[in-house]
């Protein structure tokens, strides 16, 4: 069923809301690369003693760009966006992605251009710029290099993701990129660190968090739904991540909400119901073609 094929595949955006908390919390000062990497590599082995079953050799390429694209290149330009961006202006410059993925995917998929995709993607950006940008919020300029390199290499994955599926559950092709995520970061993190992260409990239970729920479950959904759902509509769905950031920073913080920021929740919402019209006429057109079958 789309429908719920589209809410499953929703949650992984809304989980990964709560990452901003979870990084500043319990993670903060760790370096981008290392965090990346413990992320990625425990949950794509655990998954890979799951599945039991290795990729074939001829696959092995694009499981590497795909690796690169969804984890290694995207988190790492991820962290350190948000390490010397403030979240608000991470957050946005991650909100052009939608955009970038529709043209991708006219090139890639050859997927036609539609008004009401542009549009859905063009006001995602203005309702996460409302909901998490502040007036005193400064630029750096590797910050925003790293925030829309960010954007356009999961803007790259989810358009290759669905163009390269390999004929193995969802389960198992989240194993095998996670694993090559993770085994690419791993001469990058020995390059760049120069002794051993010591970690604290803390440090341990927020990348437990991260890897096992922040990764390894939140991709399942993710690749599953692109394996279903379009993905310029798919791609919409991560301005659930910064509402659900707001959220909880409002919940657990204590934050207060203002008005340009439900102004701007209203905006995501609406891009995410504008996104989806494609979705609900394929629906009504099945519905209504099958008494005649």
């Amino acid at each position: 069923m789309p429908i719920r094929t589209l809410l499953l595949t929703a949650l992984a955006p809304a989980i990964w809301g709560s990452s901003y908390i979870v990084t500043t919390t319990l993670l903060p000062g760790h370096s981008p690369i290392v965090v990346a990497l413990l992320r990625a590599l425990p949950a794509g082995l655990l998954l890979l003693l799951l599945v039991r079953q290795l990729p074939p050799l001829d696959w092995l390429p694009r499981l590497m760009v795909l690796g690169a694209l969804n984890f290694s290149l995207f988190w790492v330009l991820l962290f350190l966006s948000a390490y010397r961006l403030p979240g608000g202006v991470a957050a946005t410059l991650g909100a052009v992605q939608p955009l970038i993925v529709v043209f991708l995917s006219a090139v890639l998929l050859k997927t036609p251009i539609r008004a009401a995709a542009v549009a859905a993607a063009l006001l995602s950006i203005a309702g996460v710029a409302l909901l998490v940008l502040t007036p005193a919020a400064k630029l750096d300029t590797l910050g925003v290099l790293a925030g829309l390199g960010g954007a356009v290499s999961m803007a790259a994955g989810v358009v290759l993701t669905r163009k390269w599926q390999p004929p193995v559950p969802p389960l198992t092709f989240t194993a095998w990129q996670l694993s090559a995520g993770g085994v690419l970061l791993i001469p990058a993190a020995l390059w760049s660190v120069q002794e051993l992260p010591v970690f604290t409990a803390a440090n341990v239970l927020g990348l437990a968090y991260m890897s096992l729920i922040g990764g390894a479950l939140t991709y399942i959904l993710w690749f599953r739904g692109l394996a279903r759902i379009d993905p310029s509509q798919v791609s919409l769905l991560g301005v659930l991540s910064p509402l659900s950031a707001v959220i909880l920073g409002w919940l657990l913080l204590g934050e207060m909400l203002t008005a340009n920021q439900m102004l701007g929740a209203l905006l995501a919402l609406f891009s995410l119901w504008l996104g989806q019209s494609r979705l609900r006429l394929r629906l009504r057109a099945a519905r209504s073609s099958a008494p005649a079958e």
